[in-house]
């Protein structure tokens, strides 16, 4: 069943992160905080890919067995 496409609730966690204040922290904890991030986003957008091409062989299974 496909999930309905609604906007994600206003607290979600990368809504949180946005908002937090990144004055306290350190030069290497902002480093870290990058490398944390950017390990994050190639993990949405690979879990993206793979949702794609699901959808994408889904969709052209059942275009072919449907007419």
């Amino acid at each position: 069943m496909e999930e309905p496409d609604l906007p994600r609730p206003k607290g979600d966690a990368a809504a949180r992160l946005a908002a937090e204040d990144l004055a306290p922290y350190s030069q290497a904890e902002l480093a870290t905080r990058i490398t944390q991030l950017e390990a994050e986003i190639a993990r949405v957008i690979a879990h993206r890919d793979k949702a794609a091409a699901h959808r994408a062989a889904a969709d052209a299974l059942f275009a072919k067995g449907g007419g």
